[in-house]
């Protein structure tokens, strides 16, 4: 064994190479001390992130039923917390990586992240790298070299949006023998005020309410780029994108009331009312239908309504004509659509919403731990499981696996719940909840009659989670007519997404194509399910 030290540097006295020896000992101790304290700090870093992805999880968690608004905002501030705890975990650990290099060791380090592959559908740009021709033998001629493949690095790159202007130059020619004039016809422009093209309109319609950007912030991150709109302006857009967009949303909720189930929800925004100084509450109603559960081939779709309150007429109102099914929630508003008129049966038939009833019994839980509400939670949550393994089966296969399945179930858990509910006192939180179920028990085990209907309404609150989210951005709207403008694009938006398309360039695609012209009479081909055959590359 070699050794790269100079041993002519060492001093001959016996004593000053000990005390040197000691003295190295002592610093090899005190940075092996260093590196075991950032070693340990690392670890608890790293429990201590996993348990804040455990509590995170939790949060987001969907077993029983939508999360409520407060414990959104807690996993957004874990989320928050997580990505900064990350981020010192990765800085001390550069620190103590550029440690152990000098010393050789490797140490305690992190698991790294799971890294998926990029997506296929993103654009690639080949960067060539090639190496300096400096080989051993001298060779400098690429000729004599033999190629034994390659070592690929994909890494994604984030190209910054940037605005642009497009001229659109019109030559005009005269004819020196009749003295005609000879002109193209200006370009069609969803806008003429402004002159904003289609996807930029697009754009600041889908970053108002998808993204819940208020216009004031949107025109100052325009005016970055050195582009000066004023809000006001950028008002006047949306109000233009939601008159050329309003044809569409009619149609596609005439498609989704025509299909005998839907599925529908309501959520709350606060409406601008002046000269009171405040605000008020207005209502956001969808009206939803996807067969993608019961493997059905029809196009999903969404409706969205606005209303200034939640009086019973509202939902009488979007519904008028309607005849199915219709799962909803225990809004007393529905009663008068489902129940019997002049001794005969409605034309709308109720299915209630088991989420529900069992978010009801896991707030009794969750507080007391009763042992009661856990047996009525384990009971719903094997109907749950039989539903996660007929979902995308086809209508038979659902009603008879339901019928062999869960209609015992039910059954037995009817009889179960009555029996404990006799034992309740009425006024207490276990016995309302029990009683939120029996109250409704016809309505909630209605889905097992059809193999189209699911066993709750969830399918309508996703439908809603984006409003929900987005309001605590741009706070209200302004008016009554807002909030029906705001309606008709999320029913454009909403309904482009259940059906795979990118929202943003769908409505560019449809704000250019109804400027020039498209005809009423075809709007048909401009519906979401429709559209992507007709998609042309740009």
């Amino acid at each position: 064994m070699t050794s790269d030290l100079d041993t002519a540097a060492f001093p001959d006295d016996v004593e000053t190479l000990r005390a040197l020896l000691a003295q190295r000992d002592a610093l090899l101790v005190e940075r092996d001390a260093v590196l075991a304290e950032r070693d340990a700090e690392l670890r608890n870093a790293g429990f201590e992130i996993e348990k804040l992805k455990v509590q995170l999880a939790a949060l987001r968690h969907d077993r029983y039923g939508r999360s409520s608004e407060k414990l959104a905002a807690e996993a957004d501030q874990l989320e928050m917390l997580i990505g900064d705890l990350e981020e010192n975990q990765a800085e001390r650990e550069a620190a103590a990586e550029k440690e152990r290099r000098t010393k050789g060791r490797s140490g305690n380090q992190r698991k790294p992240a799971t890294r998926r592959p990029l997506p296929e559908h993103l654009p690639r740009e080949t960067v060539l790298h090639e190496p300096v021709l400096a080989c051993r033998c001298g060779c400098t001629d690429p000729a004599r070299l033999t190629r034994l493949g390659e070592s690929v690095t994909e890494v994604l790159e984030k190209i910054p949006a940037r605005l642009k202007v497009i001229r659109h130059v019109r030559p005009r020619y005269a004819c020196r023998a009749c003295e005609a004039m000879l002109q193209a016809p200006a370009p069609a422009l969803p806008i003429e005020r402004g002159r904003p093209g289609p996807g930029l309109v697009a754009h600041v319609l889908v970053s108002k309410y998808l993204d819940g950007l208020p216009l004031y912030r949107l025109s100052g991150i325009l005016a970055r780029e050195g582009v000066e709109i004023e809000r006001q302006t950028l008002a006047d857009w949306v109000g233009h994108g939601a008159w050329w967009l309003r044809p569409l949303a009619e149609a596609i909720g005439t498609y989704a009331l025509a299909q005998g189930v839907i599925w529908t929800d309501d959520t709350t925004i606060r409406v601008l009312a002046p000269g009171r100084g405040r605000t008020r509450i207005g209502r956001f109603w969808v009206y939803a239908f996807d067969p993608r559960s019961w493997g059905g081939t029809g196009p999903p779709a969404a409706i969205y309504y606005y209303s200034p309150d939640r009086k019973g007429e509202r939902p009488r109102e979007h519904l008028a004509g309607y005849q199915g099914w219709l799962h909803a929630d225990a809004y007393a508003g529905y009663d008068a659509l489902t129940g019997a008129k002049g001794g005969r049966p409605s034309q709308i038939t109720h299915v209630a919403c088991m989420a529900h009833a069992r978010r009801e019994l896991f707030k009794v839980y969750e507080s007391t731990r009763s042992p009661i509400a856990e047996e009525a939670l384990r009971r719903i949550g094997e109907l749950y499981a039989i539903e996660a393994a007929i979902n995308g089966q086809s209508p038979e296969q659902r009603h008879a696996a339901r019928g062999i399945q869960s209609k015992p179930l039910l059954d037995t858990l009817h009889a179960w719940m009555l029996a404990q509910r006799r034992r309740l006192s009425g006024k207490s939180t276990l016995g309302k909840a029990l009683q939120y179920a029996l109250n409704r028990w016809d309505a909630l085990s209605r889905y097992v009659e059809d193999g189209r209907l699911s066993i709750d309404n969830n399918l309508a609150e996703r439908q809603l989670r984006g409003i929900a989210v987005t309001r605590k951005n741009y706070l209200f709207v302004g008016s009554d007519a807002g909030g029906q403008r705001a309606a008709i694009i999320y029913t454009i938006a909403e309904t482009a997404k259940l059906n795979g398309l990118d929202p943003e360039a769908y409505i560019a695609a449809v704000l250019d194509r109804l400027a020039h012209g498209h005809p009423i009479s075809r709007l048909h081909e401009l519906l979401p399910w429709n559209f992507t055959a007709q998609r042309q590359p740009a």
